[in-house]
């Protein structure tokens, strides 16, 4: 189960695809013992009446609307029968507590919504004296809701807007929101004037059918970019390079130039007597000597870097281009992203209600303050919440971790299969398969990791939040610190879990065996990967810039040629958002792919050399890569061997 004490020799051959055997076994176990507990607290919370009260409600008495209720100790108008009163009315609806994100108003529960406005309390009386719908509390007589004292505090706030219930959730709603339109916009700090927000809203729903369609074109254009990257790869690499060259070169020669002209300035002036504008010269021409010197360093070591690592950048366009053959033959790969997003969803709604079930499965208290019952955990409820949120982040990472390792699964069986044409019908579900049936214990070993680092960095982030404009400068230092690495820490592991998953896939090994080879190898190759890491997320970061910069392009033509919509902030801010997270999911697809196909490739090479019984497994362009590094190896190295031992690197 442990990570260390691996029974396999370190020293082993690779068997791709060969054989294929259960891993990590326990942690399944653990894993599925684990999602029981989560259903335990499901069954439990809907069991004990959270339910009931989270779709009925309850009143500010502990009652539950709708039904006959047990007696609370303490709390004089509780215990009673409210089988007939089954809506919850709040006496003021537009009391809302902005920091707890609840209304702040008594609750009671009431046979039937006012549908009409209900200026005095004159007309509250006779409003529940022809429809038997008391809306004062309790203890408060109908005929007496004119001249009781009390009425301020127990009776609704005046004028009673008209309301009507929800669907399923019986809560007495206001028909006019404005009181929760004027809520959101306290949160909308660019708006000067109260009209703003409405005109935003108005536009967006004028919009939709322009927003929903600039939507598709993004879906449209990230499929289309997956295939053709590996065109314009060379172009945007080498592009990307000579940017980086000039910029680094013409920084330096203008630092170099305004360090000269300062120093002749400043000479030309020796004569006279110090001012305090020499004194500010003579620092600026030090500051840009140290400035020039530190950039020239920078220059010189960024184009050594460059001119070593030429052949490896070379090997990442390579990967670019084999990639986009991947997802012509395996074009289901595409459809990734939707089934990850559909699981995490539907996951994602399932804890939400088990939550709010959750949170009104407590017992009742009265608050001492206001006299008035809540339901507050207290005891095991609290360590089941906690359990809970363990889940939502654990479940999270093992539904991301699915996708990694059924991708890289998809992959392996392209990258090791040499007849092209011997590949399964469908190597998406075939990977799918071989997933559920022998690596699941894997994958929850994987995300299990991920979740032990996320748990600390979650939680120091809200006690920062928590925190935020009372802690001294020091411990807000240490805390960022310590959420920064976390944070770092978790990239490291996720990027050698994906690596780790991978390496399951060619060889069907456990978790920690598969993470050390994938370790040793990925070291191995420590400035390919450097390479791959740093201008390929750069060229898949332009392609996301290029996809929201089209669809926001489109946007604006369209809403200009539509003159209806006066406010295009929010229209177009939508659109950007889903384009961006759109083309996030695709090409994080993609960049998972080109991972793999590194990872393949490095195998392919320290355990093949092209020999009769030692034939590389990879595609006829990685094949041409390692031809021309033999060749190129061959003219610095004329000594060596011309049997492809130049890659030793590698080896």
């Amino acid at each position: 189960m442990g990570c260390g004490g691996s029974s396999e020799q370190k020293q082993r051959e690779w068997k791709p695809l060969e054989d294929r055997s259960c891993t990590d076994i326990p942690w399944l176990v653990i894993f599925t013992l684990f999602c029981i507990g989560m259903a335990c607290i499901a069954c439990f919370s809907i069991s004990t009446g959270a339910a009931s009260r989270l779709i009925s409600g309850y009143d500010s008495y502990g009652n539950t609307c709708g039904q006959k209720n047990g007696k609370i100790e303490g709390v004089e108008l509780s215990g009673r029968d409210q089988t007939n009163n089954k809506y919850v009315f709040f006496l003021d609806p537009c009391n809302i507590d902005i920091l707890n994100r609840k209304i702040k108003s008594m609750a009671l529960c009431v046979s039937r919504c006012p549908d009409i406005e209900l200026k005095t309390y004159t007309d509250v009386k006779k409003f529940a004296l022809q429809n038997g719908s008391e809306l004062c509390s309790y203890d408060i007589p109908v005929s007496k809701y004119p001249s009781h004292g009390e009425r301020s505090e127990k009776c609704p706030k005046l004028p009673v807007p008209p309301s009507n219930s929800l669907p399923v959730f019986h809560r007495c709603t206001p028909v006019d929101i404005s009181c929760y339109a004027q809520f959101a916009e306290a949160f909308v700090t660019f708006v000067s004037d109260n009209s703003m927000l409405h005109r935003v809203v108005a536009g967006v729903m004028a919009s939709k059918e322009i927003i929903m369609g600039l939507c598709v074109l993004a879906l449209v254009l990230s499929i289309i970019l997956m295939v053709v990257i590996r065109y314009i790869s060379v172009v945007l690499i080498w592009i990307l390079t000579a940017l980086v060259v000039l910029g680094s070169i013409g920084g330096t020669g203008v630092l170099w130039w305004l360090y000269v002209d300062h120093r002749t300035n400043l000479t030309d002036q020796t004569g006279t007597s110090p001012t305090p504008q020499q004194q500010v010269a003579t620092d600026n021409v030090q500051a840009l000597l140290v400035y020039a010197i530190i950039a020239t360093v920078f220059t010189v070591i960024l184009l050594l870097m460059l001119f070593f690592m030429r052949k490896r950048v070379a090997l990442t366009i390579t990967l670019f281009h084999v990639a986009g053959k991947v997802f012509t033959h395996l074009p289901l790969l595409a459809l990734q992203p939707f089934w990850t997003f559909l699981s995490l969803m539907l996951f994602w709604v399932s804890w939400l209600g088990v939550l709010l079930f959750l949170g009104t499965a407590g017992s009742p208290v009265q608050s001492e303050e206001t006299g008035l019952v809540e339901y507050r955990m207290s005891g095991p409820l609290q360590y089941m919440v906690w359990y809970h949120a363990v889940g939502l982040i654990w479940i999270s990472q093992f539904i991301l971790a699915c996708q990694q390792m059924t991708v890289a699964g998809a992959v392996v069986t392209y990258y090791f299969t040499r007849n092209k044409s011997q590949l399964p019908m469908t190597p998406i579900v075939s990977s799918m398969l071989c997933l559920t049936r022998y690596h699941l214990g894997t994958v929850a070993k994987g995300s299990f990791i991920i979740t032990l680092v996320e748990i600390p960095r979650l939680i120091l982030t809200y006690i920062h939040n928590q925190l935020k404009g009372k802690e001294n400068a020091c411990a807000r230092c240490l805390l960022k610190s310590c959420i920064c690495c976390l944070w770092c820490l978790k990239k490291c592991l996720t990027y050698l879990n994906q690596n780790a998953y991978t390496a399951t896939a060619i060889n069907s090994t456990s978790f920690c065996t598969s993470a050390r080879d994938a370790f040793f190898i990925l070291v191995e190759n420590a400035l390919r990967v450097a390479t791959i890491n740093t201008v390929g997320d750069f060229v898949l970061f332009l392609g996301k810039v290029l996809i929201v910069s089209c669809t926001a392009f489109v946007g604006v033509l369209s809403l200009n040629y539509q003159r209806d919509y006066t406010v295009w902030v929010m229209p177009l801010l939508i659109v950007c958002l889903f384009s961006w997270l759109v083309a996030h999911c695709f090409l994080s697809v993609f960049e998972i792919v080109v991972d793999v196909l590194f990872l393949c490739f490095a195998v392919d090479t320290k355990h093949n050399d092209g020999s009769p019984g030692r034939e590389f497994y990879m595609d006829k362009a990685l094949m041409e890569f390692v031809e021309n590094s033999k060749n190129m190896a061959g003219r610095d190295r004329p000594e060596a061997d011309g049997d492809g031992r130049e890659m030793k690197p590698m080896t």
